[in-house]
This record gives structure tokens, sequence and C-alpha cells, in this order.
């Protein structure tokens, strides 16, 4: 199970890393073509949701990588899970339907990351 949460982990965290970093760092104008969503919030806020996401997936990985503080990898991935909590509300509230599973399924990894990290296999 210890490998199967690693593989997990490294997943989430190539995925939130790399959308973080594109909400963070992308103009809103640009990232409107591909994430209607962001329309409804104020650019700062778009950045704040991509560097939350990009920290998160640094919190995956390296507390556990360096042995350190390994206590933030399962609250990185609970952060995680309610962060993709509020994806699915944003998504139901603008009837975009066809997204929400995404959320779902990454909310769901997340919340078994934080399981098994702060359960039965820890570190």
């Amino acid at each position: 199970m210890n490998i199967f949460l690693w593989i997990l982990q490294g997943l989430l965290a190539a995925f939130f890393a790399m959308v973080g970093l594109m909400k963070a760092t992308q103009p809103t104008t640009k990232l409107a073509k591909s994430l209607p969503w962001v329309e409804d919030f104020s650019p700062s806020a778009v950045k704040t949701i991509g560097a939350v996401e990009f920290l998160g997936a640094l919190g995956l990985i390296l507390p556990a990588a360096i042995g350190t503080a390994t206590a933030l990898t399962p609250l990185a991935a609970t952060g995680l899970a309610l962060t993709m909590a509020g994806a699915v509300v944003v998504h139901a509230r603008r009837k975009e339907n066809s997204v929400i599973g995404m959320n779902i399924l990454l909310l769901i990894l997340a919340a078994v990351v934080a399981w098994g990290r702060f359960g039965p296999h820890h570190f």
C-alpha cells in the first residue's frame, strides 16, 4: 500500500503542480479560453488558487521525500481534497457538469492519500 500511495502522491503532485503553475502565471484572459470559470473570479483569486494547488503539490512529495515534517503530506492532501470540493461547488453552480467528474475523482484520490498517510501507512 505504501508504494501505491507514493504513486498516487506523485501523480497528484504532477497534476496539481502543472495546473497550479498555469493558473498562477498566465493571465485570466488566456485561461478563460480553456477554463471559463475564471471569469467569475478576480485575477488575484485565480492566482491564489493556482498557488494553493502548486504548494499542495509540493506538500504531497517534499516533506516525506526529505524526511522532515512528514505530517505536512496528509495535510496537503486534505487541503487539495477541500480545494476540489470547492471546485465541485463552483462547477455545479455554473452547470459545468462535464468537469465535475474529474473534480470528484481528484477529491477522492487526494482523500485516499490523506487517509493513508494520516492512518495506517504514515511515514
